[in-house]
Order: structure tokens, then C-alpha cells, then sequence
């Protein structure tokens, strides 16, 4: 017997439940990423990239804590587990060691590139199975796609 329920049919919350479980899966994936290009840095732009990746942490991590809460509060328990993210993640990792600091934009920028178009099928998903869902998701893609702008800006040319 579940422990909190929600309001959605079983069909719906299967649908929501899915949708924020892979959301919450590639955001935390996204802040380790951010967190440990953060640590191994170098390059002309280390100082400015240096403090945009710890927002682009905070930003993920902030995030994936509303939707693991929304999830619980349908009555999907959200798993954050270090196993589930390295099983369900599809972010491209990071090489070990020193990283230049174009090649990590190179790295998240493309990371970004396939969160936004994951983000994007999960707001298509949750469209009929639960709007406010959906307007969750809207809000964290948007984001996203700012921070996924000053990346490509910070690394034109």
C-alpha cells in the first residue's frame, strides 16, 4: 500500500512519475558534471567559468529537489540514488583530470543540448497527463536554455 497517493489516474501518474524521475535523474547527473568541471578547470576563462558552472550546479540541484518533491507529492518516490543516476544517466561524462576550459564548454554545452531536448518530450509527455507537471518542467527548460545561451555565448568566438 502506498504510503502518500495523489490525485492523478493510475495511467496519469504513470505518464508524471516517468517524466520527473528521468527529469530529476539528468539534472542531478548535470550537477555532478558542472560540480567536477568546476573542480578541474583551467584556462584564460577559468575565473568566469569558474562561478557560471557553480550557478549552473545550484540551478540543477535546486531544481531537482522541486521536482523530486512534486514526485513525492503524487505519490512517486523520486530515486537519487548514486546507483540510479550512473544506471538511468545519458549525459555525456567527463573525461578525468585537468580539463581546458573550452573543452568544457564544449562538454556541457553539449550535455545541455541533450538535457533541453530530453526536458522538451517530458513537457510533451505531461501535457495531458498532469498540467501542473507540465508548468513545472516549462519552468526548468526555460532555465535551462538561459544557462545552455550563456555557455555557447561564453564560448563564441
Amino acid at each position: 500500500m502506498p504510503v502518500v497517493t495523489g490525485p492523478l489516474a493510475d495511467n496519469d501518474q504513470a505518464v508524471t512519475a516517468q517524466a520527473l524521475q528521468g527529469s530529476l535523474v539528468d539534472l542531478l547527473d548535470l550537477s555532478l558534471n558542472a560540480k567536477q568541471a568546476h573542480w578541474v578547470l583551467f584556462g584564460p576563462r577559468f575565473r568566469t567559468l569558474h562561478l557560471q558552472l557553480d550557478e549552473l550546479v545550484t540551478l540543477a540541484r535546486d531544481f531537482a529537489d522541486l521536482l523530486a518533491e512534486r514526485a513525492s507529492a503524487l505519490g512517486s518516490p523520486p530515486d537519487g540514488r548514486p546507483a540510479t543516476i550512473t544506471a538511468a544517466g545519458a549525459l555525456p561524462s567527463l573525461p578525468t583530470g585537468w580539463i581546458k576550459d573550452s573543452d568544457v564548454l564544449d562538454l556541457l554545452t553539449a550535455s545541455m543540448s541533450i538535457l533541453i531536448q530530453r526536458m522538451r518530450r517530458r513537457i510533451e509527455s505531461a501535457a495531458t497527463a498532469d498540467p501542473v507537471t507540465q508548468d513545472l518542467l516549462i519552468t526548468v527548460t526555460g532555465e535551462l536554455e538561459k544557462q545552455h545561451w550563456m555557455l555557447q555565448a561564453e564560448h563564441a568566438h
